[in-house]
């Protein structure tokens, strides 16, 4: 691993600058995403289901059919279909994945409901666990490759999200958002539980 790398690691993840292995090193980085995305995941399904709380039952129900026959934006980026292939995919695959995933939702989470405070919080920590992933998905590159932003999938903000809408519509794409957001941080999260358990080759990472 690259000193640069192993440096940047201590200094944007927090993790200790006690002299320790590589192998332990991308193991607390590993943990330390795995942790911000868990609280991502968790942080959108109580978002989630307080937005459905506020709805009528026969609303819940015609949201959540039209939902099904929805997709989200980030859906265009290939991911694993089951969990089958999820296991057979490479920790770089998983972790490519992954940071598509994370970076397509720095933009539209700051139009997620609730106040302006939290909508920055999850910015934040999007970024973060961005950054982290940078730094696995190089520690995990068998031939140095420069992976920047240019070569991410670029998608369009959800569409008209953000223009004028009737009330109808403005809930549908709010109910749509937070169900895409929740969605996501579930990918992610399982995506890399199933990376870090590779670490220990001994670990069964059946999901």
């Amino acid at each position: 691993m690259d000193r640069a790398i192993l440096l940047l690691s201590v200094t944007c993840l927090g993790v200790s600058s006690q002299p320790i292995t590589d192998n332990q090193r991308e193991n607390q980085l590993f943990s330390t995403a795995v942790n911000r995305v868990q609280n991502l995941h968790l942080l959108a399904q109580r978002l989630f289901s307080e937005f459905e709380s506020s709805l009528q039952t026969e609303e819940q129900r015609q949201l959540n059919k039209i939902f099904l026959q929805d997709f989200c934006n980030s859906d265009y980026i290939i991911s694993p279909i089951d969990k089958h292939e999820t296991q057979r995919s490479s920790v770089l695959k998983l972790l490519s994945i992954s940071y598509r995933l994370v970076e397509s939702w720095e933009f539209p989470s700051r139009s997620l409901p609730g106040a302006s405070a939290p909508r920055n919080h999850i910015s934040l920590r999007l970024t973060e666990l961005k950054m982290g992933l940078m730094l696995l998905i190089r520690a995990n590159q068998d031939v140095p490759e420069i992976f920047t932003d240019t070569s991410t999938l670029q998608l369009a903000p959800y569409g008209n999200y953000y223009q004028s809408l009737e009330a109808d519509e403005s809930l549908r794409r709010t109910y749509e958002l937070l169900a895409c957001f929740k969605k996501d941080m579930h990918k992610v999260e399982t995506y890399l539980t199933v990376a870090k358990c590779r670490l220990s080759p001994e670990a069964n990472c059946t999901l």
